[in-house]
């Protein structure tokens, strides 16, 4: 579904901040696999996304994705494929927009149209249902703006709206960093029950060491561009935290985090 293939990628080349972050690195994510990434800061977790993503490329080494090598592809082009939530909540709505303008806009996905044909008012319906399993209400708020809502609301419906058209991955990047505990648990609840009801092949970045032990049917740790734990299957159900905090408590104090 998903293959990185021997990916180089060297950042600051030919001068003497020069950093090999990833050499000859490969990667395999099967269809409907939940992937929770973690590891130190620098270890390449973000850096993996954007390549998945587009946003940045490869010096060598290619991607490709549902059987089409996609490495030179730009990211606009991924995107009709793969949705994305980053870790800022202002990044995947428009505050000036209304909920339903939001959901409007994200409904049209590579289509055609001006706003005022946009807003369907027979697809307030769906909207509303799609809203539901947030349980936080905004189906009853369509016309608030989304720059009104607070940052766990926000960030729930950018989950919506990166999954509310045909897409094949789902990349989350530290998509609850920003959030207060409880927005956090809120929507990674949201999260499980959308991934599970979609069956949406999935990576997730996070620095929750018990989020990517109790979410997602794989996990991986990086460190320096490298995959140092990889645990799926059987082994992943019966994971705890303390399995991991050493190697991860050994590579962070590595990296003077």
């Amino acid at each position: 579904m998903l293959s990185l293939n021997k990916i180089c990628k060297v950042f600051n080349a030919g001068t003497v901040d020069e950093n090999v972050l990833f050499s000859d690195f490969s990667l395999d994510v099967n269809d409907g696999e939940f992937v929770a990434i973690v590891g130190s800061n620098g270890s390449g977790k973000t850096t993996l996304l954007n390549m998945v993503c587009g946003t940045s490329r490869p010096d060598s080494g290619n991607v490709v994705f549902n059987g089409t090598d996609i490495t030179a592809l730009p990211e606009y082009k991924r995107a009709k494929r793969i949705g994305r939530v980053l870790q800022d909540p202002k990044m995947g709505t428009c505050a000036s927009l209304s909920i339903l303008e939001n959901l409007a806009l994200a409904d049209n996905k590579n289509r055609r149209f001006g706003l005022s044909r946009a807003v369907n008012k027979q697809r307030e319906d769906y909207y509303k249902t799609l809203l539901e399993m947030c349980n936080m209400g905004l189906e009853n708020r369509l016309g608030v703006l989304a720059g009104s809502l607070s940052g766990g609301q926000r960030q729930a419906l950018a989950l919506i709206i990166a999954t509310m058209t045909d897409i094949d991955l789902l990349i989350l990047d530290e998509h609850t960093a920003a959030l207060d505990p409880k927005s956090s648990e809120t929507l990674m609840e949201i999260t499980r029950k959308v991934v599970e009801e979609k069956k949406y092949t999935t990576l997730m970045v996070t620095h929750n060491l018990r989020f990517a032990v109790n979410y997602g049917t794989r996990l991986i740790m990086m460190h320096e561009g490298k995959s140092v734990m990889d645990i799926s299957g059987e082994d992943k159900k019966k994971l705890v935290v303390e399995d991991i905090l050493g190697k991860f408590n050994e590579i962070s104090i590595e990296c003077g985090n």
